[in-house]
């Protein structure tokens, strides 16, 4: 018989990351989260995964944090013994605001959530894959952002440049580990209606800007989950390296 998938989804209470786990329990995966703040949002994927007929594990852990990441792996190794897929979702975005209304501490942290957070993470999961260490392989899909093409000029210049960083790192890290059953690639979500706009100051940004997205309309958390699943799956067997805009043509 073989044995349930697990796929470990890095931010994965609310948004894209909720909409993913909940799509790879209806495709067969047990589901691992990881959230930082709201526990019960996060205890809500667990049992929306649960009524999916799948095992469900949530686990509070900044992906900034070495220790904290290392924690997270070493429970999956216990609950579940098996990792095949990371989900690298959680991401940060702050205030609207112009470079020089930036301070330090912001950037600091905008680069730790969103690109180094994702190497640690990857760096766990490639120990547990790759075939130079026993593993069976598995698959990495970075949640990028359209943001790393155009740059968010006046609004978060800070956040695309982790994601550009995020993409960088998506590109050289896929081919170090191309030979050792591992792939590793990105999707990169346009104007998606989540609450992540919230954070930035302005909820409704979607409705605001969809005129200019070519499809005039935002994009469902869903379609971008579809997307991630996609890269996950063995239809994309072949594919390592490459980006996928889900941003209705923008």
């Amino acid at each position: 018989m073989t044995p349930t998938p697990l796929i470990l989804i890095t931010g994965g209470s609310r948004g894209v990351g909720a909409a993913t786990a909940q799509l790879a329990a209806a495709q067969g995966y047990d589901v691992a989260i990881s959230y930082v703040h709201d526990q019960a949002a996060a205890q809500a994927v667990v049992r929306a995964v649960e009524h999916a007929g799948r095992r469900a594990l949530a686990c509070r852990a900044d992906s900034a944090d070495p220790a904290q990441v290392a924690q997270l792996f070493a429970a999956i190794d216990q609950t579940f013994g098996r990792i095949d897929v990371l989900v690298n979702n959680a991401g940060i975005i702050a205030q609207q605001s112009r470079l020089e209304g930036l301070d330090f501490a912001r950037m600091q942290r905008m680069f730790a959530v969103n690109a180094i957070g994702p190497m640690l993470c990857a760096q766990q999961a490639a120990q547990r894959m790759s075939t130079r260490h026993g593993g069976q392989g598995g698959a990495i899909i970075n949640v990028s952002s359209a943001a790393a093409r155009l740059g968010s000029p006046g609004e978060y210049v800070d956040y695309a440049a982790s994601k550009g960083a995020l993409e960088t790192f998506t590109t050289g890290f896929a081919k170090e580990v191309a030979r050792e059953g591992i792939r590793v690639n990105a999707v990169r979500p346009g104007h998606i209606y989540t609450a992540m706009h919230a954070s930035g100051g302005e909820p409704g940004r979607v409705d605001r800007i969809k005129d200019t997205i070519p499809m005039g309309r935002g994009g469902q958390p869903e379609e971008v989950a579809r997307a991630i699943l996609w890269l996950a799956s063995a239809e994309a067997s072949f594919v390592t390296g490459t980006f996928l805009d889900v941003t209705g043509g923008k």
